[in-house]
C-alpha cells in the first residue's frame, strides 16, 4: 500500500528542490558567520539523550531496542542537545565559544492538532561558550540575515524572558514555593484573573506584552526596585538595529522551558506560527557542570508548504539535435535545461516554461 503513517508525508518537485535551496542558503550565510557545520548521528542510546534533553521534549522522543546492543535508542526529536553534546565531549576541548550549524530530520513521537507532522526538517546554530549579550545579538542576527539570504520577507520577532518570573519569585515579589508554578501557567496563559488570585502584583507582567519599545518601557516602569535592570539592558541592546518587526511577551514560557534568560520567536507574513526559536540556555557536561550556550533552530517545512520558497520554476526545453554547447551557455545564465530524449516529447511533459530556439530561449 502506498500510505504513510499519520504525521509523515513525502516531499514531491518543486518542493523538494525548494528545501534544499532553502537550507543550503541558510547554511551558507551561517558558515560565512563562522558556524561550522556538524552532522550527530540520527538515534543514540536513549538514557544519554533524555539526560540532554528536557522533560518535555525527552518525552517526545521515539524508542525502540537495538538488536545489536539490546538496549533502548531515542531517535533524536530535536538536534540542539545532540549539538550540546558533540560539544561537551568531542570538542570539549576546542576553544570558546564554539560556533557550529546543522541540518537534519526530527522525529516526534506524537503531534498535536495545530502541528500535526511528526516529522521535520530542523536547521540551526549554537553559539557555545557564552549567553552574554552579544553572542545573543550574534545569534539573532545571524537567524535573521539567514532568512534574508533565503528570500524570506516580512519578518518578525518576539522576544520573551523565561526566567523573569523565577527572578522575581526569589527577589522583590517573593512567592511560595508551592504557588510558583501555578502562577507561571497563569502568566503563560495570560489569565487575569487566574493571576489576580494567586498573586496580583505579578498582573501588570500581563498588560506588557507589545510592541518592542512600548512594552520594554512598561517592564522598565514596573521594575521599580532594578531586579530586571541588567535583563532590560541586554534585551534592548539585542532588539536594537535588528532590522525586522520587534515585539515583547515577557510571560510567554511555552517552547522555552528550558531557556535560561533569553528567548525569542522568529515569524514570516503568510506562514502561519512560528518559523523558528531560539535562545540562551546551558549544555550538560560530564563531570556534571553546566556551561552557557546561545543558539536558534529553523524548521523549513513551514516556509516550503506555504510556498514562501517555491520559486517559479524556469525550465528550458531542448530540442532534438541541438547542440550541447548551446545548451550548456543556457545553463550558465541559470536556466534548468531538459533535453528531449523521443520524438514525441514535448515541452509541457517536461513542465517547461521556454524552449531553446535559434534565436535563445522563448516562451513554450
Amino acid at each position: 500500500m502506498a500510505l504513510l503513517p499519520e504525521g509523515f508525508h513525502d516531499r514531491l518537485p518543486p518542493y523538494a528542490d525548494a528545501a534544499a535551496r532553502l537550507e543550503a542558503r541558510l547554511l551558507g550565510t551561517a558558515f560565512a558567520h563562522g558556524y561550522e557545520r556538524v552532522d550527530p548521528a540520527s538515534a543514540e542510546f536513549e538514557a544519554g539523550l533524555a539526560t540532554r534533553l528536557k522533560a518535555a521534549r525527552a518525552r517526545d522522543a521515539v524508542r525502540f531496542v537495538d538488536p545489536v546492543s539490546q538496549r533502548t535508542l531515542a531517535i533524536r526529536p530535536d538536534m540542539t542537545a545532540q549539538v550540546g553534546r558533540i560539544a561537551a565531549t568531542r570538542m570539549a576541548h576546542h576553544p570558546r565559544p564554539v560556533r557550529l550549524s546543522y541540518a537534519g530530520q526530527v522525529l516526534k513521537l506524537r503531534a498535536s492538532e495545530l502541528a500535526p507532522a511528526r516529522e521535520a526538517r530542523q536547521i540551526g546554530c549554537e553559539l557555545i561558550g557564552l549567553d552574554s549579550v552579544a553572542a545573543a545579538r550574534e545569534v539573532v542576527l545571524v537567524a535573521v540575515e539567514a532568512l534574508r539570504a533565503a528570500d524570506i520577507g516580512d519578518l518578525s520577532i518576539d522576544f520573551t524572558l523565561p526566567d523573569l518570573v523565577d527572578t522575581l519569585a526569589t527577589g522583590p515579589l517573593a512567592v511560595a514555593p508551592d504557588t510558583l508554578e501555578a502562577l507561571r501557567d497563569r502568566l503563560d496563559a495570560k489569565d487575569a484573573g487566574g493571576v489576580a488570585a494567586l498573586d496580583p502584583r505579578y498582573l501588570p507582567l500581563i498588560a506588557a506584552a507589545g510592541p518592542f519599545a512600548e512594552a520594554h518601557d512598561r517592564l522598565c516602569a514596573f521594575d521599580a526596585g532594578g531586579a530586571l535592570r541588567s535583563r532590560l539592558d541586554g534585551l534592548w541592546a539585542i532588539a536594537d538595529g535588528v532590522g525586522v518587526r520587534a515585539t515583547l511577551d515577557p510571560t510567554e514560557r511555552h517552547g522555552f522551558e528550558y531557556q535560561s534568560w533569553l528567548g525569542f520567536s522568529l515569524f514570516a507574513g503568510g506562514v502561519r506560527g512560528e518559523i523558528g526559536r531560539g535562545g540562551t540556555y546551558t549544555i550538560l557536561h560530564e563531570d556534571g557542570s553546566e556551561e552557557p550556550a546561545v543558539g536558534f533552530s529553523l524548521y523549513a517545512d513551514a516556509l516550503v508548504d506555504a510556498g514562501l520558497a517555491v520559486p517559479e520554476r524556469r525550465r528550458l526545453f531542448v530540442p532534438l539535435g541541438t547542440e550541447p554547447e548551446a545548451a550548456a551557455a543556457m545553463r550558465a545564465q541559470g536556466w534548468v535545461t531538459v533535453a528531449q530524449l523521443t520524438p514525441g516529447d514535448g515541452p509541457a511533459a517536461q513542465l517547461c516554461s521556454h524552449i531553446l530556439a535559434e534565436n535563445g530561449p522563448q516562451p513554450a
